[in-house]
C-alpha cells in the first residue's frame, strides 16, 4: 500500500511524518528499505527531537544505517510537490475505502483540486522538461597518509556547496597502518550535479587536495 509525503521541507511535511510514525521504526515494515532513503532524501534537515521526536529518531536511525545494500523490501512511496492543508482526522473511517493510498492531509476541497489542477497544467505548458530525479551517491574520501587531520578533511569536503547537491552520514574506516578513509553520503539532482565532475573539480584540486588523496564512488542508486 502506497503511502503519500508531500512539502517535508515544512513543519506540516514533518508534522505528517512524525504522526505517520508513529509506533513505527522505518515507512515500510520493519527494516530499512529504499522507502526510507527516498523520504530522507526529500527531508532537508534533520527533524526537531522536540517538536517531532518520530521523524527525528528515525532521521538518526536512517542516518547511521545508510550502507551500499537495503535489507528490506521497499513498497513505493510517492514524493508530490504541494499539499492541500491539514484537516483534523474524522473519528470514524469509512468501512468501503477503496483508496489504497494513505492521504496523511485530508481529503482536498473542490477549490483546493482546481487550483491544483490549473498549477499542473500551467506548469505543462510553460515547461516539457521532465522533473529531474535524485540519486543517493556514497563516496570513500582517502587521504595523504595517517597524519592527515581526518576532522579537517571532512570539514573541506563538506565545505562544498553547490545547488543539488546534499551532504548526509559519515564514519571514518580503517584501512590499515594507521590510516582511515572518509565515507560520505549524498544526496543530488542529477541534472545539476555530475559526480565525475564533482570530484575531479572541486575535491581533488586546491585546497582541498591538502587533505584529500582520492575519491571513489562505492555505490550509485535512483531515488
Amino acid at each position: 500500500m502506497a503511502v503519500t509525503f508531500a512539502n517535508l521541507h515544512t513543519e506540516l511535511g514533518l508534522k505528517s511524518l512524525n504522526e505517520f510514525l508513529s509506533g513505527k521504526a522505518y515507512i515500510s515494515g520493519d527494516q530499512l528499505t529504499k522507502d526510507d532513503i527516498k523520504v530522507y532524501a526529500a527531508v532537508f534537515e534533520k527533524p526537531s527531537v522536540d517538536l517531532f521526536p518520530n521523524a527525528g529518531q528515525w532521521f538518526d536511525c536512517v542516518s547511521s544505517k545508510l550502507a551500499l545494500r537495503f535489507p528490506g523490501k521497499a513498497v513505493g512511496v510517492r514524493i508530490s510537490g504541494e499539499a492541500a492543508p491539514a484537516k483534523e482526522a474524522s473519528k470514524e473511517s469509512p468501512a468501503d475505502d477503496d483508496d489504497d493510498d494513505i492521504d496523511l492531509f485530508g481529503d482536498e476541497t473542490e477549490e483546493e483540486k482546481k487550483a491544483t489542477e490549473e498549477r499542473e497544467a500551467a506548469a505543462k505548458a510553460s515547461s516539457k522538461k521532465k522533473e529531474s530525479g535524485k540519486s543517493s551517491v556514497l563516496l570513500d574520501v582517502k587521504p595523504w597518509d595517517d597524519e592527515t587531520d581526518m576532522k579537517k578533511l571532512e570539514e573541506a569536503v563538506r565545505s562544498v556547496e553547490m545547488p543539488g547537491l546534499l551532504w548526509g552520514a559519515s564514519k571514518l574506516v580503517p584501512v590499515g597502518y594507521g590510516i582511515k578513509k572518509l565515507t560520505i553520503m549524498m544526496t543530488i539532482v542529477d541534472d545539476l550535479v555530475s559526480v565525475d565532475s564533482l570530484i575531479e573539480e572541486q575535491l581533488t584540486v586546491e585546497p582541498i587536495n591538502e587533505y584529500v588523496q582520492s575519491c571513489d564512488i562505492v555505490a550509485f542508486n535512483k531515488i
